[in-house]
This record gives C-alpha cells, structure tokens and sequence, in this order.
C-alpha cells in the first residue's frame, strides 16, 4: 500500500474516532492540563472555607503525592532540570493543608530540603508568595501601599488601568486589594513556615530598578497624597471591576488563578464566606474539575471553544464535508458562542462591533483573536451556503480586521496595549504578562486565516504591514517564537503558514532560512520535539523525544514549502502515522505555553487535532 493509502486509511480512523468523542451539544471536552498550582490553591481554599469534600481533596492529594519526583519536587514539565521551586512550595504548603501530612512526614522532608536548596520561599514566583502572605507564611510588603486612587485614572491617563494586559488586570487588582487590606487567614494546623525561609530579610519585587520605574514610585507617591475618601473610592472602584467581570458560572474573568485571588479579595473587603458570590466562585471552580491519567485536575479554564474550533476546521481539511452532523453540529455550537456584549478590548477599540470568540465555554467577557480566526475557519465552508452563518462570519471577520496593532501584529485580547515601558515594573514576568503585544503565532495565524478564507494577500495594506512586522521579528536561525506554543516550532509554523497563505513565494529568503532550520532539527524518528525550556532561555533546546503536535507543525509547515514527497515530509508523515505506538511522555508532554517557567499546559486535544491537519494538508496537496 502506498504512504497516500496509508493516510487516508489512518485519517479514517482518526475521523471516526474523534466523532465517537463528540459531545451532544456539538463540542468536544477535552482536558486543558496546565501544572499543579490550580489544584494546590484548591485544597488551601476548601480548608480556609470549611468545604469539608474530602473526596476532592484527597483526589488531589492522591495526585500530588504521585508526581512527586525522586528528589523531593515537583516538575511543571517533564525534562525540567531538577525541579519546579514554585511548584514545589505549592504542593508542600497543600499537603499540609489537607491535614494528611505534617511538616515531618517523609516526603514533606524531602521537599523541604528542595525548597532550602533553591532559596527557600525567597525565590518563589510572586503568585505563589501572594497566597502565602494571605495566609500569613509570608510578610506582605513592607512599607509598600499601593494607593488606590491609580484606579480612578482616566482611560486618557497614559498608564491607566486598561494599558495592562486583561490578564495582569484581573489578577493584581484583586491581589492589590490584600495586599492594601494586609489580609490573612490563620490556619488552625499550620503555625508558620519558616522552615522554608533561607533568609528571614523576605523580598517581593525584582532587585533590578529603572529610571522608569523611579518615576512611576514619584507618580505613585503623588496619588497617595489625595485624600482618603478618593482612596476609598478606589476600593470601591476595585470591588466594582471584579463584580462587573464575573462569568454566569462564578468564576472572574472564566480563570480559575484569578477566581481564587478575587475570593480572598472580597474577604479581605469583608464578605461571608457564606455570600451568594463566593458560593458561586466556588461552584464555578467545582466545574472545571476533570478527570485525566494522572487524577483529578482543576483546569485553570476549560478549552472548549477553542479545541472544538480546532478540531472541527482539521476534519474538515481533511475531508469531512460541512454538512456531516458532526461538523454541522459543531458549527452550531460555534456559532451560540459568538460574543455579543462589547468587553474590555473595547477601550482600545471603541468604534468596533462585537463578532469574535473567546477560550472556554463560558466565557463571555475576552474573546481574543486566536480563537476568533479558529472559529472563522471552523465555520467559513456552512457560511459560503447558509446567509445566518454568513452574517455569523461577517461579524467575526470585521471584528478580527479590527484588532490589528498600529505595528502591523496582532496580540492575543487586545488592540495596541503594548506599551514596553510597563515590562520595567520590577514583578517577574512582567515582560509576558504585563501587555499584550503583537507576536508571531497571532499574526501568523490570522495572515494564514485571512489569506486561505477571506482572500486577501500581500498587496492588501493590511497584509503588507503584518507581513512586515513577521520578517523583522523573525529569529536569526530561521526560526519564530511563539508565544502561546511550546516554542519556536509553533511559531515558525504559525508564521510561515501565514507568509505563504498571503502570498509570500516558497523562494523567498526568509522563508528558505526557516526551511534550512526545520530540516535541521527534525529527529531520527522523523518527529520533531522541541522542550518547554526554550521559553525560559529563549532559544531552541532539543527534547529526547518527539512529539505529535510539535512534529504536525512541523510538517505542515514544510508541506507548504516543499513538494509532498520530499524525504523530510515523509519521515514526518511516517512519525504521525505510528502515533498509536508512542508512549505516555510523547503524547503528554505540554506543548501549549501560559507563562514561561511557570505555566505551560498539556492540550489534550492536540493529540487529535494536528496531526489530522497536517495529514489531512497532506493529502490535499
């Protein structure tokens, strides 16, 4: 049988399979992993609100003990050197809080020689010394108020509120609200732990200072000089931000991070534990909970949107016409969750119209450009025959044209907020998560949209200044970095795939450097695996193994520059179609990317959905 047959038989299979996966309203429901924090926090919480559900908590804790590494951590991937810090503090600081452990239990000893070894609570990320200062175990900034007056600033105001990613926002207003309220909750078994301090001098902010940041303190020293009746406006402002942001299932913002932080938040500006509100966050988190290989996890905000988008545009492209129920049912689904209420992009975008769509299934507030073009595309065959879905596809496209960055990128929620002077606050991971700039994967996913189903191409203006903004960031190697994939192969495909849907020749020098650097670093296997610590060190670092999703990046990428039975596609085509003989470590490394060195997550769906793309892109071609 020839490698054609092949995939069309395998492809058949994998159809048939994902159908059997399909929800009754249209979607799919797959898990989105991410690492170990979401359930550690959920423990703590539980224990803190008296929600005595031991079946939950020991769930997790049956999970918690099994990732446990020789060495006394926990990974957040699984080639991290050593271990995880944060993540190790957490899982510590949440088997303590299920009462099923104490600070001398064998495997808290191992972890706590860990900690000490990496410098103790000192060298945690900041999200982590948050929820230990709300507890007590770590002393909020000292002489440090952040006046709340900074909320009443005009969105003229050059670093107002709606200058920083929605992300940042909806996680450091709540956190700035404990901090000012200095708020804790004392645990009844856990006196303090300082036996995880290395230095008792305990630090929050990055050691390095800006001239930048010297006159923001000048700025911020001004508006605590306002009187305080302003400052408790601010509060009130604050409260009201969260409250007019949160989801009809409970959860602020559909994050389960951020829900966590707006609880303590609203006990610090003292609610009940027993308030409608909180009794709907908690809800809320109870039904991201998901059942995976390795136990219980609480999703951090589950998937759906986009996996079903993606997965119901890749069986399209691999033949599955439009109007077969499952793709039918899944464009219906789709298309109910189409946003209709303008959100916070609107600030930067005042004269837009609603039409794009966002992450998860509940998510109504921040729909983004990713799974706006995803949904685009899933729907585009039905729009071309069905005047409702047409005006559905309008919408979104308008909607998407509109997001453009003033540079000529697109970011992920947001029009032009993108001001690189706020990546000099001294908070880690400022420079990923204070704005929301243009990057690489975005544009390249919508030039890729826009070029293979609206038809535009390089000489459109629009396309000309996307274009641009790809071949200036492109890296020296040939590469591009993605910012929301496991790393350089998701964004030298979402680039690439792009330039060439717009029109950018195969020959083109910028495309042929990225060629010369994927045939460079494809495995022996044919597969392609890159690790998540090229985020972390922002440069291609080789796992010792490939994986399914990075290998269909790869693939599709080189099927648009290279005839379909060169050798290198081959070997790749050959590496996807022995998927069923790969093991757990290849099929469940994470390849998705929230916050390099914190937050990378395992797609359940990717599995399924790219390698059927690029299979299905090479029977096409």
């Amino acid at each position: 049988m020839s490698l054609f047959e092949d995939v069309k038989t395998n492809l058949l299979h994998r159809i048939e399979h994902v159908r059997q996966l399909q929800s009754s309203n249209g979607s799919w429901d797959f898990c989105f992993e991410g690492p170990i924090i979401t359930d550690c926090f959920m423990i703590m919480l539980l224990r803190d609100l008296k929600i005595n559900n031991e079946v939950v908590i020991q769930k997790i804790v049956e999970k918690l003990i099994s990732l446990q590494q020789p060495n006394g951590s926990w990974s957040i991937y699984n080639d991290e050197i050593e271990g995880n810090l944060s993540a190790t503090i957490q899982a510590y600081v949440a088997l303590l809080f299920s009462g099923n452990f104490s600070k001398e239990h064998p495997r808290l000893k191992q972890a706590e020689s860990f900690i000490l070894s990496k410098g103790g609570l000192n060298n945690a990320h900041f999200m982590t010394k948050m929820m230990l200062a709300i507890h007590g175990y770590y002393q909020y900034p000292p002489y440090f108020y952040f006046p709340m007056s900074y909320f009443l600033l005009p969105t003229s105001s050059p670093f107002n509120l709606f200058e920083l990613s929605n992300y940042a926002r909806v996680h450091l207003i709540p956190m700035i609200i404990c901090i000012n309220k200095r708020f804790t909750l004392k645990s009844e078994t856990i006196q303090n732990l300082n036996n995880l301090l290395v230095d008792h001098e305990q630090s929050w902010f990055r050691e390095d200072r800006f001239s930048f940041f010297e006159w923001m303190k000048q700025e911020m020293k001004e508006l605590l000089k306002l009187p305080v009746s302003i400052h408790q406006l601010g509060f009130q402002t604050a409260e009201k931000f969260m409250l007019n942001r949160i989801e009809s299932n409970g959860t602020l913002y559909s994050y389960a991070s951020s829900t966590f932080y707006m609880i303590y938040a609203l006990l610090a500006l003292g609610y009940k534990s027993s308030s409608k509100i909180i009794e709907n966050a908690i809800h809320g988190l109870f039904s991201y909970l998901h059942n995976t290989e390795k136990g219980i996890h609480l999703q951090n905000s589950p998937s759906t949107v986009w996996d079903t988008a993606l997965l119901s545009y890749a069986l399209q492209e691999a033949g599955v016409p439009y109007t077969d129920p499952m793709i039918n049912s899944s464009i219906s689904y789709l298309k109910d969750r189409q946003h209709v209420r303008k959100g916070d992009w609107s600030v930067h975008a005042k004269n837009l119209e609603t039409g794009g769509w966002g992450f998860s299934d509940v998510n109504h507030f921040i729909p983004d450009n990713d799974d706006t073009s995803a949904s685009l595309r899933a729907i585009h065959r039905q729009a071309q025959h069905d005047l409702t879905t047409y005006d559905s596809w309008e919408r979104g496209y308008k909607w998407l044209m509109g997001m453009q960055n003033k540079d000529g990128g697109w970011g992920a929620f947001e029009k032009n907020v993108s001001n690189k002077w706020l990546t000099h606050l001294p908070l880690e991971s400022a420079t990923d998560a204070i704005i929301d700039p243009s990057t690489a994967d975005l544009t390249g996913r919508v030039l890729e949209f826009l070029g293979n189903f609206a038809g535009l191409h390089k000489e459109n203006p629009k396309i000309k200044a996307a274009i641009h903004w790809l071949l200036k960031h492109q890296e020296k190697n040939g590469s591009w970095y993605g910012r929301w994939g496991v790393c350089y192969l998701y964004g030298t495909w979402a680039a690439v795939t792009g330039l060439r849907a717009v029109g950018l020749p195969a020959e083109h020098p910028s495309l042929q450097k990225s060629l010369d650097w994927l045939i460079s670093i494809q495995r022996q296997d044919g597969g392609y695996g890159e690790s998540c610590r090229s985020s972390e060190v922002e440069s291609y670092v080789d796992l010792p193994f490939s994986t399914p999703s990075q290998t269909a990046w790869a693939i599709d990428t080189l099927l648009t520059l290279l005839p379909k039975d060169h050798p290198v596609i081959e070997k790749g085509i050959v590496f996807l179609l022995n998927q069923h003989m790969l093991d757990d470590q290849s099929n469940n490394y994470p390849t998705g990317l929230g916050l390099p060195g914190n937050f990378y997550t395992h797609y359940h769906s990717y599995q399924h959905v790219f390698p059927i793309l690029a299979l299905g892109h090479y029977l096409k071609k």
